[in-house]
């Protein structure tokens, strides 16, 4: 959690730094190439692994960015993975990100992007009677699509991987279970 804290700060320092030369571009009237940006994704979470959690929920992200250029961003945040599995098996899992983020124009209001990085994840789960939380890290890789609907705010698809292993402690047989998520999801960004 040490990391995500750290992670977390240096995001927001980046984000302060670039206030001013924000204020520079608002004064120009001009629409900035680099600074920061805020989002929110909703969507479909697709929990696929060797055991019991398979299940189907929703997903909540809340995102925070700086973009360096048109082309490349560092972007942390918040996801809410939801309620996944079934009545003898059961979890919930939020966790903390931090990515890189690069992205491509296609045409004048449509651009492509990917992302990949670290995430850090805590999953409270119940197994056969056995309750527990489990705080752990992994990695995860998303690609999207991003849609200009103004200069500053945009509709974007998404589709995003995360791999995340649970360790269910306190039961019989010690369950060590390899899970993905699956995010498919739409969302909004503003950009200041």
């Amino acid at each position: 959690m040490k990391n995500t804290i750290l992670t977390l700060a240096a995001i927001i320092s980046l984000a302060s730094v670039s206030v001013y030369s924000h204020a520079e571009n608002m004064k120009n009237n001009d629409v900035a190439e680099n600074g920061i940006y805020v989002g929110a994704n909703y969507g479909y979470l697709k929990v696929d692994g060797k055991d019991d959690f398979d299940d189907n929920s929703d997903v909540i992200q809340w995102l925070v960015g700086y973009r360096f250029n048109q082309y490349l961003a560092i972007e942390g945040g918040y996801v809410n993975f939801g309620d996944y599995g079934n009545s003898l098996s059961n979890a919930e899992t939020d966790g903390y990100t931090a990515a890189l983020k690069v992205s491509y124009p296609i045409v004048d209001r449509v651009e492509l992007y990917a992302k990949g990085g670290q995430l850090w994840y805590s999953t409270d789960y119940d197994v056969l009677g056995f309750s527990g939380n489990k705080d752990d890290e992994g990695v995860f890789a998303g690609a999207g699509v991003a849609f200009k609907v103004t200069d500053r705010f945009l509709i974007n698809a998404e589709y995003t991987w995360y791999d995340a292993g649970i360790t269910v402690e306190n039961v019989s047989n010690g369950a060590d279970t390899d899970t993905d998520f699956k995010q498919a999801s739409l969302g909004v960004e503003y950009r200041f």
